[in-house]
């Protein structure tokens, strides 16, 4: 099933940043807004909402630039252990350097880096010099003493005011990280310790897509988010604070919900008033629900991400990534839905395709692979493995040949260059496989487009493959997944290995 169109980002724009312009005014012009989730590339978000341009927030941020500083923060721990971020495959420390250019090329300029729980770990402080070498500001803040349940040591010097201010000079103040956990609320609070003592009245807010607030805490779009956090164990509910004090349902997640009296009893404390915050809810400013235009889009693409997270749990479990708890609570979630893996088009064709690659070479003792790729307007191709490729590259090969209208029985790679390849991998190289991986595929289809009219003609089409559904029969090899991910196809695979090895490259 194709998605359809179900969100508006003009729509989404426009709301969102006249309700942060608002927000600012409620203070003294000075407002420290932590932004949750992903900044730039929030593929989730875009897969979920249909029509959501995943850098809309940059978008945001570009509209709102004469106005804002930016201050990304990251946990030392994730950078010791070598967090890592699914989408990219990268650890967190390489994507706040990645962000960093990124802001960069939109014309905006991350104002410092802070790196939070610091405790002198040797990564962290590697990472820290290698940003100071390079003129990037940074600094570092210690666990803050007392938190969550000694407000009075909290907020007192030997609390926040243990931390240095970072120095800004723009009303709006966007706090920023690569995930959760990396330390954004204490930072924000951390500056308006700071602010206070000097007699400055600056304010906080929260901005995070999901969950969404004003839809159903059963809609498939909030469940998806508890699919998306199912490692880290997030689940939503109705936020009981907005309900007791406006009489009106709100949905939350129980991390914010949990939070809200410590946050509201030390910002009261801060400020020596009544905070203006009676719920969660009221911290947000968050207008993604405002963009939804055709709620049953939406919901059939919230269905498919759920179905999504399910086989990548299960593959990271497979991996050690993640524990079988995680994969039980993502696969409770794809129940409550009544889905299965077999709701996703692109499964039981790979499959089949995987049967058909066995009887065709029944002498083979290697693994079976299949691929199947669904294009925009529905088709689905398959792939398989050979002696001379990988499932993932034929596959992709077949679906340029149908959207450039080549026939099967035309080459579009130049024989020669493959087999210069294989010798290279095999006499040269001692490469126990030689077949081709994507990335290998992708080079000798530029390299034949120099000389092949047909092969230019076929590479030109790779970039409508971006955002198609592709699922594998197996755990892609690190060359499949670096061409997938540059493709930049929603990509599941089922949790068998495609090789018998323990080391696969």
């Amino acid at each position: 099933m194709v998605n359809k169109t179900g969100f508006d980002n003009e729509k989404y724009l426009n709301e969102q940043s006249k309700a942060i312009l608002e927000r600012i005014k409620t203070f003294d012009n000075k407002l420290y807004l932590e932004f949750g989730g992903k900044l730039i590339f929030d593929y989730h978000a875009s897969r979920v909402l249909p029509g959501f341009d995943p850098n809309v927030k940059m978008k945001l941020l570009q509209k709102l630039k004469d106005q804002a500083d930016i201050i990304l923060c990251i946990y030392a721990g994730d950078i010791e252990r070598k967090k890592v971020r699914a989408d990219f495959g990268i650890t967190y420390d390489v994507d706040a350097l990645k962000l960093i250019d990124d802001l960069k090329e939109w014309g905006l300029d991350v104002t410092s880096v802070v790196i939070t729980r610091f405790e002198n770990q040797p990564s962290a402080q590697f990472f820290k010099n290698k940003l100071e070498r390079r003129n990037i500001s940074v600094y570092t803040h210690g666990v803050t003493k007392g938190y969550p349940t000694d407000v009075d040591l909290i907020v007192s010097d030997k609390g926040y005011g243990a931390n240095e201010y970072i120095k800004t000079k723009k009303p709006l103040v966007v706090v920023t990280g690569p995930g959760p956990g990396s330390g954004k609320l204490a930072t924000c609070l951390s500056q308006l310790y700071h602010d206070h003592k000097k007699g400055f009245n600056s304010g906080y807010a929260k901005f995070e897509t999901f969950p969404i607030w004003n839809i159903p805490l059963k809609h498939p779009v909030n469940i998806a988010y508890e699919s998306a956090t199912a490692d880290i164990k997030d689940y939503n509910e109705i936020d009981p604070f907005h309900l007791e004090a406006y009489n009106e349902k709100a949905i939350n997640y129980n991390r914010d919900v949990e939070v809200f009296p410590v946050v509201k009893n030390i910002l009261e404390r801060i400020t020596g008033k009544e905070s203006m915050y009676k719920s969660p809810t009221d911290m947000g400013v968050n207008r993604a629900g405002f963009g939804i235009v055709d709620d049953e889009a939406v919901q059939n693409a919230a269905k498919q991400e759920v179905i999504r997270r399910y086989l990548r749990y299960k593959c990271e479990y497979a991996m050690g990534f993640v524990d079988k708890e995680t994969v039980q609570r993502a696969e409770l979630i794809m129940n409550e839905l009544d889905m299965s893996p077999d709701d996703r088009n692109v499964v039981l064709p790979a499959r089949k395709a995987a049967e058909e690659a066995q009887k065709t070479d029944k002498g083979n003792e290697g693994m079976f692979c299949g691929a199947a790729i669904e294009l925009k307007e529905g088709t689905i191709i398959t792939g398989k493995n050979s002696p001379l490729m990988h499932a993932a590259s034929s596959l992709v090969l077949n679906a340029i040949k149908k959207l450039a209208e080549i026939p099967d029985k035309i080459h579009v790679l130049a024989p020669n260059i493959i087999e210069s390849i294989r010798d290279l991998k095999s006499d040269i190289l001692n490469k126990k496989t030689v077949s081709l991986n994507l990335d290998e595929t992708l080079m000798v289809l530029s390299i034949s487009a120099t000389t092949n009219p047909t092969a230019k003609l076929a590479m030109e089409k790779l970039k409508e493959l971006r955002g198609c559904e592709v699922h594998i029969t197996h755990i892609p090899t690190p060359g499949d997944e670096a061409g997938l991910r540059t493709l930049g196809v929603n990509l599941t695979s089922d949790p068998v290995f495609s090789s018998k090895n323990l080391f696969i490259v």
